[in-house]
């Protein structure tokens, strides 16, 4: 029932960075556990990284390294601080709500050259 808005994404030569940010509306954010998903064009969606309540995280072998989840409760604000970007990594990004299994609008981030 969480309403989800995802930001930041855009283009970005390999090796770049890039932060996306997914906020959310519900007054109960902090006790949510949050994840972002990936999914290119052909390709089932993917879970790259997720972040507990209590701030454990885990993250795809694909991404390990090189993304960090992190979240901000006091703006209700997830985050995906993404570096050393591979063209591999180009695809829509999305912000889930585990719990209600809300999902976001998604965000376009294109490794390119």
């Amino acid at each position: 029932q969480v309403r989800l808005v995802e930001s930041g994404g855009g283009l970005v030569q390999p090796g770049g960075s890039l932060r996306l940010s997914c906020a959310a509306s519900g007054r109960f954010f902090s006790i949510k556990t949050m994840a972002w998903h990936r999914q290119a064009p052909g390709k089932e969606r993917e879970q790259v990284a997720l972040i507990t309540s209590a701030g454990g995280t885990n993250y795809a072998d694909s991404v390990k390294g090189r993304f960090t989840i992190s979240r901000d409760n006091a703006k209700n604000t997830v985050y995906l601080q993404m570096n050393s970007l591979k063209p591999e990594d180009t695809a829509v990004y999305y912000c889930r709500d585990l719990q209600s299994n809300d999902w976001g609008q998604g965000t376009q981030v294109t490794v390119s050259s």
